[in-house]
């Protein structure tokens, strides 16, 4: 069992292995909520490399229009970098962990950034410059990440609890990453936004995603009468469905 936020997250289903074994499909009445990396991309040791290929960034068009619209990449990357890598203006995104969105091609901000942000980012910055570590920097926030620099991991860690606590910022922990963010909404608060805007109000929510940060989304998505699927062998979930790994992931979509 792992407590996160007060809220108690429960082991998942055994594995799926792919679409074909596990007899599932993608519903044609989903809502379909998306993370980035780890579920639709393989991590690398620099995310600002990682990118999308040509013919499954197709595949996301493919399944935008099968669905009418009800599809949105739900990730922790800042908007411009997501809106990079997918491409098509008519598919909905939300980066930052829910905290901005573009939607019909309009961006949208839904959170506000604390005057100590800047601050505390400075100085995030300085540690990840003296450390080696990389310092990913976002609108409502900055990651250090260690998948390089593996020995560093619980230092970083403590690192970014110390400066949230300082500037009364919040931390936000992921695969070989910790976040200093604004405080604000989270991926489930972002499926619970869009499932009252057309067109993914008509349909019922299916959130997909791999990592910590995907949970909330998830218990929004089963509150919601959905699902929650996790892609990978992490233990704890909420998530009462898995894929094995990107390429199910790929082979569930098409």
């Amino acid at each position: 069992m792992l407590r996160r936020d007060r809220r108690t997250i429960t082991a998942g289903e055994p594995i799926i292995a792919s679409a074909s074994t596990a007899g599932q499909r993608l519903p044609d009445n989903a809502s379909l909520f998306l993370d980035f990396d780890g579920t639709l991309t393989a991590f690398t040791d620099d995310p600002r490399a990682t990118r999308l290929e040509k013919d499954r960034r197709a595949r996301l068009r493919a399944v935008h229009d099968r669905l009418e619209g009800r599809l949105a990449i739900v990730s922790g990357r800042a908007l411009d970098g997501l809106a990079e890598r997918i491409g098509d203006e008519r598919i909905t995104l939300v980066g930052s962990h829910g905290m901005e969105a573009r939607i019909d091609g309009q961006r949208e901000s839904w959170a506000s950034r604390p005057d100590t942000l800047d601050e505390a980012l400075a100085r995030l910055a300085a540690f990840a410059e003296a450390q080696d570590l990389l310092f990913e920097r976002k609108p409502f926030g900055g990651a250090l990440h260690w998948r390089t620099r593996r020995e560093h991991g619980d230092r970083a860690a403590l690192e970014v609890r110390a400066l949230a606590q300082r500037y009364a910022l919040d931390v936000q922990l992921g695969d070989m990453v910790a976040e200093l963010r604004a405080p604000g909404g989270d991926k489930g608060d972002a499926l619970v936004r869009l499932m009252r805007r057309a067109p993914f109000s008509a349909g019922t929510p299916v959130m997909v995603g791999d990592d910590l940060t995907d949970e909330h989304g998830f218990a929004a998505a089963q509150a919601l009468g959905g699902q929650g699927i996790l892609v990978g062998a992490r233990a704890a979930t909420r998530a009462r469905h898995r894929l094995a790994d990107v390429d199910a992931v790929w082979e569930w979509l098409g």
